[in-house]
């Protein structure tokens, strides 16, 4: 059946991933009362809330994500539970939810809550752009990436677990980062450096 998605026209995936977007807009209006923009870049980050998978490092810089968003308007879609004994896991979500109220409507940020395999399915089918930020090398495989590219959405994710495969870049997708970063708090800076650059020069005006 994927194979026949090769047939298929580039208007038709188009408008195929147009509704699947609306029912994603509209599922985030049902859940949080927010109309999000059906013209603006939707990035999409649901996976399990973990330190390492680093769900805020999006917003490190909120000024530069401003930036990008005053000609390129922006809007990110996030869910994700976290263990109820994994503290980082629940501070990451904290920080998005940060970050959400302080950038209002200039950039749209909802978090849904109760992810569940239903929700993934209207997710990562609607979004336009599927976010991956972990600190390698603890990716283990990135099935959320994976589910992304079968639904026609490309990634835009650190080089790590299966993406470091997956990843052909403008193609598939655009990499963060270098393949072997430096460690701790320089990985940290080195990506959100890397990722604004591609967001803004390279993933936007697309």
């Amino acid at each position: 059946m994927l194979r026949n998605a090769l047939d298929l026209s580039p208007d038709r995936l188009w408008e195929a991933h147009q509704q699947a977007k609306q029912s994603l807009l509209n599922l985030v209006f049902q859940r949080t009362g927010r109309r999000l923009r059906p013209e603006a870049m939707t990035l999409g980050f649901a996976r399990r809330a973990t330190g390492y998978k680093r769900q805020a490092l999006a917003f490190s810089d909120l000024p530069a994500l401003r930036r990008i968003a005053s000609t390129r308007p922006l809007q990110f879609v996030f869910a994700g539970k976290a263990h109820p004994k994994d503290d980082p896991g629940k501070e990451g979500i904290r920080s998005v939810l940060r970050a959400a109220r302080e950038l209002g409507d200039d950039i749209p940020v909802v978090y849904l809550a109760e992810y569940d395999l239903a929700l993934a399915l209207t997710l990562i089918a609607g979004v336009d752009v599927w976010l991956n930020t972990p600190r390698r090398p603890f990716e283990a495989s990135g099935t959320s990436g994976m589910k992304a590219a079968l639904n026609g959405v490309p990634s835009l994710s650190v080089l790590d677990g299966w993406w470091r495969e997956g990843c052909v870049e403008g193609v598939t997708g655009w990499a963060i980062g270098p393949a072997s970063p430096t460690s701790g708090q320089d990985s940290d800076h080195e990506d959100a450096v890397d990722l604004y650059r591609k967001l803004e020069h390279v993933v936007a005006p697309l």
